[in-house]
């Protein structure tokens, strides 16, 4: 499988496509705002009408997990979920199937002057460009 995956404002997921806004950056906060993690996966032809579990965590610049407060206390970031993609009739042999994925999330409080990256797992497997890395600026000088 192929993946890629982008940071946004907002992403949505209509018709079979993803649309984005303020797509592609890398640098944001320091204030925890609202984002997007828009995911387009490819699907080979072999791997189609089968479920898939997949999985994405977001790591500090160590390579651990992010530990955020959720109404239940403090867990690790990740979203998860499943997807299976059908062949349409009278598609080509061989032919890939896109699997595009919105995930919208709440502001975090993501520390300033820091690293982090998203990582994607498909069925408990990762690959080298499956990631997307962003930076928080740096908190300014406080106001008075």
């Amino acid at each position: 499988m192929k993946a890629t995956l982008l940071l946004a404002d907002y992403a949505q997921v209509a018709d079979g496509k993803l649309n984005l806004i303020g797509a592609g950056w890398s640098i944001t906060g320091p204030q925890p705002s609202p984002f997007a993690l828009a995911v387009l996966i490819l699907v080979p032809w072999d791997r189609t009408n089968e479920r898939h579990g997949f999985q994405i965590e977001l790591l500090d610049a160590d390579g651990h997990p992010v530990i955020v407060p959720t109404p239940e206390g403090e867990a690790a970031l990740v979203v998860a979920g499943e997807f299976e993609v059908g062949r349409p009739p009278g598609l080509r042999r061989g032919t890939p199937l896109d699997v595009p994925l919105a995930i919208n999330l709440p502001p975090q409080p993501f520390p300033p002057g820091d690293r982090f990256e998203w990582r994607l797992m498909i069925d408990g497997e990762t690959q080298r460009d499956w990631r997307v890395a962003f930076s928080t600026r740096a908190a300014g000088p406080p106001t008075s």
